[in-house]
């Protein structure tokens, strides 16, 4: 007669029995309740801290994506010597063709658009109010292609009017107390050139668009202004400051620095998003496995209640144990029925655990909105964060590691207080019975 095969369904029915015992029978289920909840809140802690995590740097790229450019081609200054002295002066680097140069980058494979532009600083100053500002000289076409800034859902006024005024950020709207259809003073320092040097532009324009881009600092900062009068106001007829490149995957924009280089020829060069952000999200990813770590310990500690729950509950199962093995038990099965015990224990408390951490994923600017509202808004600043709310992403391979390191745990402190169990002497179990 042949042995019944391992984890029969017997086997689960005595570790489901004991693990439903009250106290009075010898059971644990306070021990059980314990350990139950503690790695469902471990796994909850850890589901929701991933996904807002990994919300938080997906809509920190996003806002940077939607609003700049994937990379940006520019020209090296060049260093100038004066006809009759010695003196050398550095003279910006500008792309005199730049229609010419952007067709020649936009034949690069994976490029899907290019766009020359003008930059320049400028004071915006209404109403007594003034604020430092950064001036993109672009077309209506190119404002129109950025998703973030031409977002009907947090814009204010008809982008195509852009040609007659200039379109501004939400925060410098508000700081300046500007609405569509308001005069805003641009004041530069490098205006009309004059027989006494160079001085400062002073020009007035209609606000006839104000975006939110989603990011604080942008918002706060950024004016756009058609390409040809951007020209004339900064002096730079007929020429453009930089190339901006956007192509098929902005993840892996290093690819297409050496091409975009030979493209451009000489004296060119490549600066991409992730040249100027590359470090916070490097930190970004640094802490993610910091978090992960740390929670981790958390799920292992709760786990580790099963431990205790599982030595408590040999020791007043003796004598059960002693009659399953003199009944023709194995060691096996005993082993097999408490590793059984704890790992009811450890996928409830897993399964629980995730429920809860979609949950709370999936509600985290309600309770975000409701935190600020207790605190005055002071649990989320925009000024320090960079974006305005707190977003939550569920990825599926967050999901499954927080699972599998759960239920790994939890296997693995198990076989230990099952290993005694299953060793423990029938004779020595039933001598006192």
């Amino acid at each position: 007669m042949s042995s019944p095969a391992p984890f029969s369904r017997y086997e689960f029915m005595i570790a489901w029995r004991y693990l439903r015992a009250r106290r009075a029978e010898g059971g644990v289920s306070v021990m059980t309740w314990i350990s139950l909840i503690g790695i469902a809140l471990g796994v909850m802690a850890l589901i929701a801290t991933l996904a807002v995590r990994a919300g938080f740097r997906a809509e920190f790229v996003d806002t940077i994506l939607g609003a700049n450019a994937h990379s940006t081609v520019y020209m090296m200054p060049q260093r100038v010597e004066t006809e009759f002295t010695d003196d050398v002066y550095v003279v910006p680097g500008r792309f005199q063709d730049y229609d010419a140069m952007a067709a020649r980058l936009a034949e690069v494979p994976g490029v899907t658009r290019t766009a020359a532009i003008i930059r320049g600083q400028v004071m915006a100053t209404a109403n007594d109010s003034s604020n430092v500002a950064e001036v993109y000289g672009v077309s209506l076409a190119d404002l129109k292609a950025m998703p973030r800034i031409v977002d009907p859902a947090t814009s204010t006024g008809n982008v195509e009017d852009f040609g007659r005024g200039i379109a501004i950020g939400s925060g410098i709207a508000r700081e300046l107390a500007v609405e569509i259809g308001d005069k805003l003073r641009l004041i530069a320092p490098e205006g009309a050139r004059t027989p006494f040097g160079t001085t400062p532009r002073v020009n007035t324009y209609e606000v006839t668009y104000i975006f939110s881009a989603g990011r604080y600092d942008i918002d706060r900062t950024r004016i756009y202004m058609p390409l040809a009068e951007a020209q004339s106001y900064f002096n730079r007829e007929g020429v453009a400051d930089e190339v901006e490149i956007y192509v098929t995957d902005p993840e892996q924009i290093d690819d297409w620095t050496l091409p975009l280089l030979r493209a451009a020829g000489e004296g060119a060069q490549v600066w991409n998003w992730r040249d100027s952000s590359g470090s916070f999200l490097a930190a970004l990813d640094m802490e993610d496995d910091v978090m992960f770590v740390i929670l981790s310990v958390l799920v292992l500690i709760a786990s580790m209640n099963i431990t205790s729950g599982l030595i408590m509950l040999v020791k007043n199962k003796g004598r059960d144990i002693g009659i399953l093995r003199t009944m023709g038990l194995t060691e096996g099965a005993v082993l097999r029925v408490f590793f059984l015990c704890g790992a009811f224990t450890g996928v409830i408390g897993t399964l629980a655990g995730v429920i809860l951490g979609v949950l709370l994923a999936l509600n985290v600017d309600s309770i975000m909105a409701g935190l600020n509202a207790l605190t005055g808004g002071g649990a989320w600043q925009p000024e320090v964060r960079g974006i305005y709310r707190l977003p939550a992403e569920l990825r599926a391979w967050d999901i499954f590691r927080a699972v599998a390191l759960s239920l790994a745990l939890s296997f693995i402190v198990t076989i230990f207080p099952a290993r005694r169990a299953a060793r423990m002497n029938p004779v020595e179990a039933l001598r006192y019975e």
